[in-house]
């Protein structure tokens, strides 16, 4: 008997969980906030499915709380749920606040991107030589080159880069921001095993990481 083919991406995957606990999960419409903790009760309900790895699951599960349409669902006082879809905790408020950053920079990086694209496409409305002036210069030629002598790239503030973390912050409990993609995401130390150190993140989701990916989290948290 083969062995059945395992899923290669985090849509697949999400797609699976969906069907499999449709209460908890789902791929349209509104999205239920999942319980802190859910994937070591994934990992447990999934233990003899070779379809999907713990690694490839920890990444879809991270893509699904990262969607817009799963931020949106994190409101202060809506009650998490597990894959059963039972009522759990309650959202906290700094939880609720932060899914709301995190939805309006998400929202804002897409606008950003979406507004570069538009600029870099070509335009070939009109394939006729720019007008000259009077001393034979393209007059477009010339005004992109008093835009570009003039042009000034905007000033950045300097930013304190994030404490690294000594041995003595190295505890459950501390607050830290662990990078795992382009902006670090903030979490709480959950365990340190000799392999590794344990975080929770705000979304619910555990992973395992070393110290050097781990800064100190700032004191004032939202």
């Amino acid at each position: 008997m083969e062995s059945a083919e395992k899923f290669s991406n985090s849509k697949d995957v999400i797609a699976f969980l969906a069907e499999s606990f449709p209460n908890c999960f789902s791929v349209e419409g509104e999205a239920k906030p999942l319980k802190i903790g859910i994937f070591q009760e994934l990992a447990g309900r999934l233990e003899g499915e070779e379809r999907v790895s713990k690694t490839l699951l920890r990444s879809s599960l991270r893509h699904y709380t990262n969607s817009w349409r799963y931020l949106h669902s994190i409101q202060e006082g809506a009650f998490r749920v597990d894959l059963d879809g039972k009522p759990d905790a309650q959202i906290e408020k700094e939880h609720a606040d932060h899914a709301r950053q995190q939805l309006e920079e998400s929202k804002a990086k897409a606008a950003e991107k979406r507004k570069g694209q538009q600029k870099q496409s070509p335009r070939n409305h009109d394939k006729r030589s720019p007008p000259r002036n009077a001393e034979g210069s393209s007059q477009n030629t010339r005004g992109a080159e008093s835009k570009k002598g003039t042009k000034s790239r905007p000033s950045r503030p300097n930013k304190t880069p994030p404490a690294k973390l000594t041995q003595a912050d190295i505890h459950p409990g501390t607050l830290v921001t662990v990078k795992l993609g382009k902006a670090p995401m903030p979490a709480v130390i959950t365990e340190v095993a000799k392999d590794g150190i344990h975080v929770q993140l705000d979304s619910g989701m555990v992973v395992k990481v070393n110290s050097e990916a781990l800064r100190l989290a700032s004191s004032k948290r939202s």
